[in-house]
């Protein structure tokens, strides 16, 4: 074993414990048995970037600029790769991803690469109303011939929810409404639950529904990012 040669970029605060969880897995995922053999990351964590889910539906300042500012600053830094722990934020970066001077590792392709893994004949997905409208998890699905299981109002009201008590700081209560979530998804159908906002794996976490059947994004993220660096 030996250290990677590379180094991550990461543009986190969006949310803070998001950003945080994130940097505690690739810790705990990553094949290393001393200090030396972790990768190094250079963590740029802006958690003033415009509200991703408002700018999407007009409602606030596009975070598009603050996005791209942070990640030019990593690679100027010397990141050979980035990662960015939120979903939402994902739908503006696709914008100008392929001017990025360094290779971003992107979320949603990490994310539905393990839900194909974890249920070949589909999954159930939460995310911010922006991810969901943005259709930009249902797209790389599509591309794939894998299918992503549309969840009612109801249960989209109550993951937004989730998402604004992780942010809170209240996480046994963003886990109670994650059980709720739960119960009525697998009601109508037992299959895993991809968690398409960086939050809502803490709430997950925090819930009692069992750990083989939820898809985190956060997760997703870690492992894309380890095999890279480690490559």
């Amino acid at each position: 074993m030996r250290s990677p040669d590379k180094i991550l970029g990461v543009y986190g605060g969006m949310g803070p414990a998001a950003s945080a969880e994130f940097l505690r897995l690739l810790t705990a995922m990553a094949p290393a048995r001393k200090d030396q053999e972790h990768p190094i990351v250079y963590v740029y964590s802006n958690s003033q970037t415009p509200d991703r889910t408002a700018a999407f539906f007009g409602r606030g300042e596009s975070p598009a600029g603050a996005l791209r500012e942070g990640l030019d600053k990593l690679c100027e830094w010397g990141a050979d790769l980035l990662a960015v722990p939120c979903n939402t934020a994902h739908i503006f970066i696709d914008k100008f991803r392929s001017e990025l001077k360094k290779p971003l590792i992107h979320i949603v392709e990490a994310t539905i690469d393990d839900a194909v893994k974890a249920s070949p004949d589909g999954c159930w997905i939460i995310a911010t109303g922006a991810t969901l409208a943005s259709g930009i998890y249902t797209a790389e699905a599509k591309r794939r011939g894998y299918t992503l299981f549309d969840v009612d109002e109801a249960v989209r009201d109550l993951a937004t929810e989730a998402i604004r008590l992780v942010k809170a700081g209240d996480l046994p209560a963003s886990g109670k409404v994650m059980d709720e979530i739960g119960m009525r998804l697998w009601g109508i159908r037992r299959a895993p639950i991809v968690t398409a906002c960086t939050e809502l794996p803490l709430a997950y976490d925090a819930s009692s529904l069992p750990p083989e059947m939820g898809v985190s994004s956060l997760k997703s993220l870690s492992r894309a990012c380890l095999e890279a660096l480690y490559r």
